[in-house]
């Protein structure tokens, strides 16, 4: 029986009938420059479609166990990086050499299921067909003044373990920098949370979040600050201790640059690109919520550095950088980004792996989340008089 996969496609967000509880593993898959072809153990909900700088074929499946592909047969087609990009759902993104629409997809089924998709020459970007429901959201323009603290209730604090699912991350020794943030940032929230205050993580497992949907997540929750955590990998050495960035207009250094251009760059392989207000009265609202919180982003990166040097951690050789993160554009939250250290030094690396490290890195940080919050709500107040 032939079942045309623009059903399950658009019905992917909605009511399918079927129960689609088990797993479904590729069972083969082959691929040639413009055609496409997954066999799985089972039918599910589906969707594909095409975006563009860079080009790239994005499916998106309910209940796929991709570790089960083998991506060196789809090459004829183009790199290929899978994973997890929230519950119950997983992505699977292929470089295209260049401009391809889709001509034709579908889903044949029977004893397995096999996804079909023709290409053609083309440039057509598709786009999500639900983007709402799958990628990040862009920032909210500040409809009303966010409740600065003023030190007298407990922070919310955002963490935010960078990478995850699809997109891994540095990776070093068989161990990846999705898994070693996520892992530091369950212990920071449990430090944060014996001292009284409310830590919330960005993501719970190894999903992938979009660049912007962390800090939508972190505006959902009321934080009061984000801090997005990293240790990236640096080709030929040279970059070692703990960094804090901060959001501008440039990147201070090479490192900067390099490292924000990754990040950003990785957001938009995996299907979530960054995504700018284009209305004028929304970008003066952002850039007058920016206005605040610029400085007490600056203030919360002083502290941090202060912090990490009181407690003895390592640092950078330029400790406090600035950046052009999109993970930082939340214009009505003080955002900073940490490096504990980079998985391409064989140092940085043991530390990471510590447990005696990694608890007092944790404290340290802690110790400058309030620090921060002193001086935040002092200058509250004098702001109030």
């Amino acid at each position: 029986m032939i079942r045309l996969a623009f059903l399950l496609i658009w019905m992917a967000g909605v009511a399918v009938a079927q129960d689609f509880n088990a797993r479904a593993t590729v069972i083969d898959a082959q691929a040639k420059r413009d055609a496409l072809t997954l066999t799985l153990s089972q039918p599910i909900p589906w969707r594909v479609f095409v975006e563009d700088d860079p080009w790239r074929l994005v499916i998106d499946t309910s209940e796929v166990d991709w570790t089960t592909l083998n991506a060196d047969l789809l090459t004829n087609l183009g790199q290929a990086r899978s994973g997890r990009i929230r519950a119950g759902w997983s992505r699977l993104v292929i470089l295209l050499p260049g401009p391809r629409r889709i001509d034709r997809a579908w889903m044949q089924t029977g004893q397995d299921a096999t996804i079909r998709i023709a290409l053609a020459d083309g440039a057509n970007p598709t786009g999500p067909l639900s983007p709402q429901e799958w990628d990040a959201a862009p920032d909210a323009v500040p409809t009303a003044a966010r409740p600065r603290q003023t030190g007298d209730r407990p922070l919310v604090i955002a963490l935010d373990p960078g990478h995850g699912g699809v997109d891994p991350g540095a990776e070093r020794d068989g161990l990846t920098e999705a898994d070693l943030m996520l892992r530091f940032a369950r212990e920071l929230a449990e430090v944060l949370r014996r001292r009284g205050h409310r830590a919330v993580l960005t993501r719970e497992g190894d999903e992938f979040v979009g660049l912007r949907g962390r800090s939508t997540i972190a505006r959902a929750a009321g934080a009061d600050l984000m801090i997005s955590l990293h240790a990236d990998a640096v080709e030929g050495g040279g970059a070692e201790g703990a960094t804090v960035y901060t959001l501008s207009p440039g990147n201070t250094n090479a490192l900067a640059a390099e490292i924000a251009q990754r990040h950003g760059r990785d957001d938009l392989l995996l299907g979530a690109g960054d995504i700018e207000q284009g209305d004028e009265i929304a970008r003066i609202l952002v850039e007058l919520a920016r206005a605040e919180t610029a400085p007490r982003g600056l203030m919360l990166a002083d502290a941090l550095v202060t912090g990490l040097s009181g407690a003895g951690v390592q640092l950078h050789k330029r400790p406090r950088l600035g950046g052009r993160f999109t993970v930082l554009k939340a214009p009505d939250i003080p955002s900073v980004l940490l490096e504990l250290g980079f998985m391409s030094d064989p140092e940085d690396m043991d530390n990471l792996r510590s447990v005696d490290w990694r608890s007092r890195m944790a404290a340290a940080v802690s110790d400058g989340i309030e620090a921060w919050a002193i001086e935040d709500a002092a200058e509250a107040l004098r702001l109030r008089q």
